[in-house]
This record gives structure tokens, sequence and C-alpha cells, in this order.
């Protein structure tokens, strides 16, 4: 799959993150079931930890757009440097996905390292677990 266009969506939100306490910026970006792309940055806040991850955005953005699964997520921090979700936001993403969604991170020189959301997040708790 071409990248490009998620790319593109992730690092232009990525410039509206609200980050002054930690001074990383991150974006996201969605593909969905239909092949709509929705954004998402982070937002700090002063008290820490309330603030709110660039994927958890980007899935609130897809879910109030219309969007019911997440097919793929691109996710930009520092230049170069893969910004893999945090451990929240993997539940989030499988949540909003399948055990295969992918998960791509930026790496250097324009490349992507891939993922499936299970290979981020092996033995996850789900709905499953919650079934009667």
């Amino acid at each position: 799959m071409k990248l490009d266009d998620l790319y593109q969506a992730a690092k232009s939100v990525q410039k509206m993150a609200y980050a002054p306490y930690s001074d990383f910026q991150v974006g996201a970006a969605i593909k969905d079931e239909f092949g709509n792309i929705h954004i998402g940055c982070n937002v700090e806040n002063a008290a820490y930890p309330i603030g709110c991850c660039a994927e958890q955005s980007a899935v609130s953005q897809m879910r109030a757009q219309g969007g019911q699964q997440i097919k793929h997520i691109l996710v930009v921090g520092r230049e170069g440097q893969p910004c893999p979700p945090c451990g929240a936001c993997r539940q989030i993403i499988l949540e909003h996905g399948d055990q295969k969604t992918q998960v791509h991170l930026e790496t250097e020189g324009g490349s992507f390292q891939s993922f499936a959301i299970r290979e981020l997040l092996p033995m996850a708790f789900g709905q499953s677990h919650l079934d009667k």
C-alpha cells in the first residue's frame, strides 16, 4: 500500500499539536474502511497525564465522521525516529480496528516500519473477554 496520502496528512496535522511541556509533537492519520482519511494531533495539559494522544484524537475524528474501523494508521513524531503508540493507544487502535490493522511508523529517510496491531499488543484484552 502507498502511504503517501497518510504520511502527508499526519505531517500536516503534526504542526497543529499542542505540546508546550514535552515539546514532542505527534501527528496521526487513519485510513478507515471506506478509504477516508482522519487526522489527529497530541494535545497536552499542565495537569499530567490528562492530555490526548494523536492516535486517540484521530480515532475520535474517524468516529465523528462516520468511520468505524481503522484499516491503517500512520504515526509521526520526531523526524527519523519511529514513534510507536503508547499502550493505551494500542488498545484503542485494536478496539477500533482488528488484529490485522496496520500501524505504520516513520523511520529515517522517508521509510516506514509497518506492524499488525496484534504484533504491538499481544494477548490483548478485548470485547471477547467481556462476553457473557
